[in-house]
């Protein structure tokens, strides 16, 4: 009886370090953390969501930070990263500027020497450098979405919804659905991604249900988009172009453009507010209101989901892409490695998942929005 006494004992007290050990895991020592957050534009709105949740997360950590405004130029962010460094800050978390430039992160990198860096939102690779920059060190990692998700994701969406609804959306009876797109940043892979896969998926739902392809309202303009010219995804610039399309074309004129399509949803708001200027999208019940479809979810386009203004948007998840981040500064806090750090997170919510092929690259997953139970 003594033994068997003992043995439960003993394994009693492996339970109770064990426990103490994975407690301790857990409540990492945050205090020596000093994180620079470099955002490569304060006036960003899905940004600044994500900013407001994560200084709120880290304050309720523990964690020291400031916040750094890029003010969209990758040289004042090169800058600034060099003078933290110089100051202290022991982890870098950047939203890097020119989105997936190699060249631009390995400046930053260089310019953090041993200091790890946690990129996140904007790509760090493009198109065909994939693994060349988070592969080449072990104290990196990047934090966002897959690119292509949210561009298929809209491009249902809209696919879906014109098939309910073909007849009323295209007002001149011609059989055919014209739509504008608004692009926010050439060089981005995401702006690449939802303007391709925003069309291409959208054009493959209609043909599924034997529906017509969308068709660009102006046949002249062979990019099939309108960019903003600052790359910064900005309602000014939507309702600029919006406002000039509109004059030129109009139910009056017969060749109405009968859909809207967005990469962000502040160029989404600023085509609505060009709409509701000549007549459209009031949310009265009674004016003709153009589908309008954004990314982002941001809470003046739910308000306008909700206000029967525009039709549907992806949610960016600024709460997940901040714990996110702020989970990953923990563990390294806690002396796991990045790739451990992110391992953990990833396990930590079915919303949060690694790359495949990288063992440092997080992703946060999108969700489709329309305002209706989702």
């Amino acid at each position: 009886m003594k033994k068997i006494l003992a043995l439960i004992l003993a394994l009693a007290m492996v339970l109770c370090l064990g426990s103490v050990a994975f407690a301790a895991e857990e409540e990492a020592d945050v205090s020596g953390l000093k994180v620079g957050i470099f955002w490569y534009a304060f006036s960003d709105a899905f940004l600044s969501t994500v900013r407001a949740s994560l200084n709120e997360q880290l304050e309720e950590a523990g964690i020291a930070y400031d916040d750094f405004d890029g003010n969209n130029t990758q040289a004042t962010q090169l800058e600034q990263v060099q003078t933290a460094v110089t100051n202290g800050y022991n982890v870098l978390v950047v939203n890097l500027v020119t989105s997936g430039s190699a060249d631009a992160a390995e400046q930053i990198i260089q310019a953090a020497g041993d200091v790890p860096v946690i990129f996140f939102n904007r790509a760090v690779e493009g198109d065909g450098e994939e693994h060349t920059v988070l592969d080449a060190h072990d104290n990196i990692a990047f934090i966002g979405t897959d690119a292509p998700e949210a561009g298929h994701m809209q491009g249902k969406m809209i696919g879906d919804f014109l098939v309910e609804n073909y007849d009323d959306v295209d007002l001149n009876g011609d059989g055919a659905i014209s739509y504008a797109m608004f692009m926010g940043d050439a060089a981005n892979v995401e702006a690449i991604y939802r303007t391709q896969y925003g069309v291409e998926d959208a054009n493959a739902v209609l043909a599924e249900n034997d529906k017509p392809e969308l068709v660009y309202f102006n046949e002249s303009n062979t990019d099939k988009y309108q960019l903003d010219p600052n790359g910064a995804w900005s309602s000014a610039a939507a309702n600029e172009f919006m406002s000039t399309n509109l004059a030129e074309y109009s139910e009056a004129n017969g060749n109405m453009i009968e859909l809207v399509i967005a990469n962000n949803d502040d160029m989404a708001i600023g085509a609505i507010s060009a709409l509701q200027s000549a007549g459209y999208n009031m949310g009265d019940g009674e004016s003709t209101k153009i589908p309008v479809f954004g990314v982002d979810a941001t809470q003046v386009a739910q308000d306008a989901i909700a206000a029967d203004q525009m039709t549907g948007t992806v949610k960016q998840d600024n709460v997940g892409m901040a714990a996110a981040i702020t989970g990953t500064l923990k563990g390294i806090a806690g002396d796991a490695t990045m790739a451990d750090a992110v391992a953990a997170v990833a396990e930590s919510d079915d919303m949060f998942s690694v790359a495949e092929g990288f063992a440092n690259k997080l992703f946060v997953a999108y969700a489709p929005f329309t305002g209706a139970a989702e």
